[in-house]
């Protein structure tokens, strides 16, 4: 990661009305945006800026970016391993498809090896409350577990950069990523399943960073290019302004 400097941008009140003016403009969704600075290092702030609808959404796979931190803090203190076994596969095999892949079934053995519970109270400690039963976040929520992560407050520097490394590339770069100009850096977990279309992320460029959360919510999946469209719009917002 790189050296933290001062950000070339500001969260204020001009980025704020872009925001708000992207979801009004929409109000046939629901739609949740947390913006959080990055850029003080280890740290960083803790004023997370919310926008939309003040509510828990089902997360989908986006959660999988906690889980992903819930197994590496297990080989961290000894409990599970990268390369024993997890399935027919390694542990690390596992966790980068679960990242990179999405794979649901990789998921399914990386909770169940961590357990449910324990899920929850590693997700408490960094002051978010999560059920794997319900699978709900804010994205609020979700900056703070995208921050612990980037920060290095969390994990160790090799499986903090393996794990960000997962979240480059993926098997869907069309929602923030495909909306930031030449020169920042994505390292992203979208989400889709039934109504829910989302994309959390880091914009990383120079020493300043961001996480920028994005949750919609439509009937269904028909409206998966509209809903697109808005993540465009907040992401361009959010890179105009801040780098």
């Amino acid at each position: 990661m790189p050296a933290a400097t001062v950000a070339a941008g500001a969260i204020d009140a001009d980025l704020d009305a872009e925001i708000n003016g992207v979801i009004a403009a929409n109000p046939e969704f629901q739609i949740s945006v947390a913006l959080l600075d990055l850029s003080g290092g280890a740290g960083g702030s803790s004023d997370v800026h919310e926008y939309g609808v003040p509510a828990a959404f089902v997360a989908a796979s986006t959660a999988k970016v906690l889980a992903a931190e819930a197994y590496y803090h297990l080989v961290e203190t000894g409990v599970a391993s990268l390369d024993g076994p997890l399935g027919a596969y390694p542990a690390e095999f596992q966790l980068q498809a679960m990242i990179q892949q999405s794979d649901n079934d990789s998921w399914s053995l990386i909770m169940d090896a961590v357990g449910h519970e324990e899920l929850s109270e590693y997700a408490a400690s960094m002051g978010v409350d999560y059920s794997p039963e319900s699978n709900t976040l804010t994205p609020a929520d979700m900056a703070h577990i995208l921050a612990g992560l980037y920060s290095g407050t969390l994990l160790d520097p090799a499986d903090t950069s393996q794990l960000l490394s997962y979240m480059r590339g993926t098997n869907y770069e069309s929602l923030i990523p495909a909306a930031v100009p030449a020169g920042v850096t994505v390292f992203h977990k979208y989400g889709l399943l039934g109504g829910e279309l989302h994309d959390a992320g880091i914009l990383a460029k120079n020493g300043s960073a961001y996480a920028l959360v994005v949750y919609t919510k439509g009937e269904d999946l028909s409206s998966v290019p509209e809903r697109t469209e808005i993540i465009h719009e907040v992401t361009a917002a959010v890179a105009d302004a801040l780098f």
